[in-house]
């Protein structure tokens, strides 16, 4: 059974506003070609420590991308949906952030804006060294995409075999499933069947109106009432 949206003024699903572009003569992103498998990796490991420089690499192509207040916003109040809801269903997760996730075999790699083990949290907790050749892909990535990259990522993420992606495009929310090796949108999510693009796309809207913590408390009090009582 899926929970219906949050009651109130925000229950015929408001979609959030567009969100505005950055300025104009304000990058918010590089591309760079002729970019070798090592040469990336080497990047990986020297940006590591500057959490404000993201890289997707596809076969030689490299973009550098340095997320805005908007796209981190919208990031961490999706990622705090997911961890408040799985808290209050009592769901294992594990959350792996913006990991780097990467396969040499296939010349691709990308850090995703949250990602999650849920289905498949079993299988890897405890480890800390994760080899997609070998191990499971996160379960769930959620990707903010409200800047128009120059470098398509849901072909990457297709290929890392990621399951299931939240894609939010500064208006509306489309949850997309990986079946046959195409993403599709979906009614619900996978992972999280409660969840719906309406549902996540209200609780977005709130976020833009409240304070971070009211919102917060407002959502655990949802899922309360709601999902776990109702």
């Amino acid at each position: 059974m899926v929970a219906a949206p949050p009651k109130g003024p925000l229950q015929q699903g408001t979609p959030p506003q567009p969100i505005a572009q950055p300025p104009r003569g304000e990058l918010s992103s590089v591309l760079l070609q002729g970019i070798s498998w090592e040469t990336y990796q080497s990047l990986v490991q020297e940006l590591e420590s500057q959490p404000n420089k993201r890289l997707s690499y596809d076969n030689g192509l490299l973009e550098i991308f340095m997320p805005l207040p908007p796209h981190e916003s919208y990031k961490r109040w999706t990622g705090r949906f997911v961890e408040t809801l799985t808290e209050e269903l009592d769901i294992e997760i594990r959350s792996l952030s913006a990991s780097t996730w990467s396969r040499k075999d296939l010349a691709k790699g990308l850090e995703a804006d949250e990602c999650y083990y849920i289905q498949n949290e079993s299988t890897i907790r405890g480890k800390m060294a994760i080899d997609l050749t070998l191990d499971p892909p996160p379960d769930l990535a959620i990707e903010i995409d409200i800047t128009n990259p120059a470098l398509p990522r849901l072909p990457i993420y297709r290929a890392l075999g990621i399951p299931e992606v939240w894609r939010f495009d500064g208006t509306k929310m489309h949850i997309l499933v990986l079946i046959n090796g195409k993403y599709e949108e979906a009614v619900a999510s996978i992972a999280l069947p409660i969840v719906t693009p309406e549902i996540l796309q209200t609780w977005l809207t709130q976020a833009t109106t409240m304070g971070e913590t009211t919102w917060a408390k407002a959502l655990r009090r949802w899922i309360r009432e709601t999902i776990v009582i109702g």
